[in-house]
Formats: structure tokens, C-alpha cells, sequence
């Protein structure tokens, strides 16, 4: 940012000194001190708005721009008056008076502060439009994981009716939850009531299962207290039954591990490759969901990545442990 603000300074001071005009037989000489005024100006904007960070910081953007603009008036007026006490009628810009220079350069700090305000309205509406754009193709891709794990878990539980109903009563309890978190539509929830969801998905497929299906937990005495968007690790942990246990004859062992770093909390998903993998992949709808929206929550600090480690696949969710 502050190198931004030192070139659009030297850019203004260039416009200035390439600008016809009586005085300015030197123009190298004009260059410097419109050069050394204007950058004044601009970072003693900037220090200004880097001292009073956290008085703003709950201002809108809109509004904000607006105070910046008042402070680069305000900076203005300031450096003015300094260079005026310092040096008098020396200044060789102020050829016309000091009250003559002072409003030549109001009108540039206002003339360029507006030009700024119109570019960062445009670069808002712009970012509006993506946020707009990308949750429609987040609510769009809910749509399609929602059908998907609720008719396979009707049928889980048509099937238990006959077989196990005694097990009917926990099956209904975990498919009201995991039916409350997908219908209540997009929102955050803490990371240790994601997993509570996926485990409930989990008992849900272990009864469909039995004994194909194995389950290993390895999370830390205190989940730590991040936020994730609301079933995005569980279809992860969906997957790896459909591609990985729902495929093998003999089923095999989900594992699902959290590991925390200073600045990172890592979900691992693991889940053994079926011998006939390549037939029917799928289409990553549960993947691709989960990748956007952790991307969008955390601003582009999360992620999703997948990786085939041997026989075994591997999902790897990291999170940022401070919001940024």
C-alpha cells in the first residue's frame, strides 16, 4: 500500500510539472518540490489513517472513503501551513501568495481524492456483484448436495425398519439434525459443531454398513474454536463413504483426524481407494461445494485439497485460526 501511495504521488507531481503553465522554465526543479509536496500530503494521509485504525474500524467502506477524503483535505491544509511558517515567501511554488496556493492545492487533493472515490464506488460495486454471483453458485451447489445424503438416509432408515427398529429412534434423531443444518440454509457454524454433524451422518451410515464400515476419530482434547460454513466438512466425510467404503466389498476405515499449527487447523478425511476407483468417479459436487465456500468464509486463506497417497484418498481442509 504505501509503495501504491508513493507512485500515485510521483504520478500527480508528474501530471503538475507536465502541465502548461507560466513559472515553470525548470520543469525538473517543478518535478521535485510538487514531488515533495504531494507526498507530504499523501503519507501524512496515510499516517493518519493508520493511527485512527482502530476508531475506523467499524465504519463502513463506503463511509470510510468519504473520511479519507476529509483527511487528505485536512493533510493538505496542514502541510500548507507548515512549508508556510517554515519558509515564508521563499517557497518558490508560492509565487502567487499562500492563499493562492493554498486553494490551487485543495482543488488537486479534492479533483484527485473524488477521482479515487469514483474508482473504489466502481471496485465496491464490483466486489458486490461477486459476492452476489458466488453465493448464488454456493446456494446453487447446496441444492445439489442436499438430495443426495437425505434420500440415502431415508433409505437407511426404510431399511432398519425391518432389520434393526430398535434403531430407528437414534436414526431419526441424527437425520432431524443433520435435516435442521441443511434446510436452515447457508450460514457459519463453529468447527466443533461441524464435526457433531458428521458424526451424526456417520452413526447413520454405520447402521446401513455394520461392520464394513470402520470409524476413527483422532481429534485433540479441545476442538479448537475456528468457524466453517455449515456442512462443509460432512459432505467430505459423504464422499468417503460413496468413492471409498460404498465400493469395496470388504468396506474399509474412515479416518478423520484434526491437527492444529499456530496459524492453521487442519481436517484430514482419509478414506481407502476402491480397487475399481476409476468407474463412475462422480462429479466432486460435495468437493467443489466445500472448496468455495471455505474459500469465500475464510477470503482465500482456507482451502481443500485432495491427494491419492497410495491406496488411500486423502481431503485436507486447513483453516485459518484467526478470522484476518
Amino acid at each position: 500500500m504505501l509503495i501504491w501511495v508513493v507512485l500515485a504521488g510521483e504520478c500527480v507531481a508528474t501530471v503538475l510539472a507536465l502541465a502548461p503553465g507560466e513559472g515553470r522554465g525548470n520543469r525538473l526543479i517543478y518535478f521535485g518540490l510538487a514531488s515533495l509536496v504531494v507526498q507530504w500530503i499523501a503519507l501524512l494521509s496515510l499516517g493518519t489513517l493508520y493511527l485512527l485504525r482502530n476508531l475506523l474500524s467499524g465504519l463502513r467502506p463506503q463511509i470510510l472513503a468519504w473520511v479519507t477524503l476529509a483527511l487528505l483535505l485536512s493533510s493538505t491544509w496542514v502541510v500548507t501551513g507548515l512549508a508556510w511558517l517554515a519558509l515564508g515567501t521563499d517557497w518558490p511554488l508560492a509565487e502567487g501568495g499562500w492563499p493562492a496556493l493554498t486553494l490551487q492545492l485543495t482543488g488537486i487533493a479534492l479533483a484527485v481524492g473524488l477521482l479515487g472515490l469514483a474508482a473504489f464506488q466502481n471496485h465496491w460495486r464490483g466486489i458486490l456483484h461477486a459476492v452476489r454471483a458466488k453465493q448464488s453458485e454456493l446456494l446453487a451447489l447446496q441444492a445439489r448436495i442436499r438430495p443426495h445424503f437425505l434420500f440415502n438416509t431415508l433409505n437407511t432408515g426404510a431399511a432398519l425398519v425391518h432389520r434393526k427398529p430398535e434403531e430407528v429412534e437414534r436414526l431419526l434423531l441424527d437425520l432431524a439434525d443433520l435435516f435442521r443444518a441443511a434446510l436452515a440454509g447457508p450460514h457459519d457454524i463453529s468447527l466443533e459443531d461441524e464435526l457433531a454433524l458428521a458424526r451424526r451422518y456417520l452413526e447413520i451410515e454405520q447402521l446401513r454398513f455394520g461392520e464394513r464400515l470402520q470409524i476413527d476419530w483422532q481429534l485433540p482434547r479441545e476442538i479448537p474454536a475456528v468457524t466453517v460454513p455449515a456442512l462443509s466438512i460432512q459432505p467430505l466425510v459423504e464422499n468417503a463413504i460413496r468413492h471409498g467404503i460404498e465400493r469395496r466389498a470388504e468396506g474399509g476405515q474412515i479416518e478423520i483426524a484434526v491437527t492444529t499449527t499456530p496459524e492453521t487447523v487442519i481436517v484430514r478425511i482419509i478414506n481407502p481407494l476402491a480397487s475399481r476407483a476409476g468407474q463412475n468417479p462422480g462429479h466432486h459436487v460435495g468437493l467443489n461445494a466445500s472448496q468455495v465456500r471455505i474459500e469465500a468464509l475464510t477470503g482465500g486463506r482456507g482451502s481443500v485439497i485432495t491427494q491419492q497417497e497410495g491406496k488411500r484418498f486423502i481431503a485436507t481442509v486447513r483453516l485459518p485460526v484467526s478470522p484476518g
